[in-house]
């Protein structure tokens, strides 16, 4: 029991290494392989990543249906096998996360609402009216991080889009983490 809850740890660890070096892993083995191998690496590692989640918890049909429409646009762009649309992977998900934080404001509750009453089940009107916010700033975010991610393929730069796909995006999403944790402590304490 604990060999297997350290290999299920272990499997965790290498596919969130891989999905976070993305931008970087792309850049490099797309000197050596067609873009095809590697679109086909990547939807493999989609369907291992949702296999090893469901066998350790509940999968959310949002999560269901992000991982397949992430693994549906690898396969066509290993059908299509042309470096741009692997390229064009990151503008992919953060318009595909755009269209669920937007989506969640005209279909309540917020995405946010729903993560903030994992911890405070009462959330009051104030906190529900600061959770509407909260997901209209990641919707913009989501949208400029897919217009940025965008320009570095149109710039046909490879070290750019990877610098940008694989640290200045983090380290922005980050940001608005930190900044977005900062508010919501004042927003709390006032009610």
């Amino acid at each position: 029991m604990l060999q297997n809850g350290l290999n299920q740890q272990i499997l965790k660890g290498i596919i969130w290494a891989v999905t976070i070096s993305y931008p970087f892993l792309v850049w490099f083995s797309l000197d050596y392989f067609q873009p095809r191998s590697v679109a086909l690496a990547l939807a493999g590692l989609f369907l291992l990543r949702l296999l090893s989640r469901s066998s350790t918890s509940s999968v959310s049909k949002v999560e269901y249906l992000l991982v397949f429409a992430g693994g549906l646009f690898l396969l066509v762009a290993a059908m299509i096998n042309q470096i741009n649309w692997l390229l064009a992977y990151p503008v992919f998900v953060s318009l595909l996360f755009f269209s669920v934080f937007s989506f969640s404001l005209f279909y309540p509750p917020s995405v946010v609402e729903r993560l903030a009453r994992l911890e405070d089940p009462d959330l009051p009107p104030k906190g529900v009216a600061y959770t509407r916010k909260v997901t209209l700033v990641w919707s913009v975010f989501f949208l400029a991080n897919a217009a940025m991610s965008l320009f570095t393929i149109w710039y046909e730069d490879r070290w750019l889009w990877s610098l940008y796909n694989g640290c200045i995006s983090y380290v922005l999403m980050g940001l608005l983490m930190a900044a977005e944790m900062s508010v919501r402590r004042k927003i709390k304490a006032s009610y």
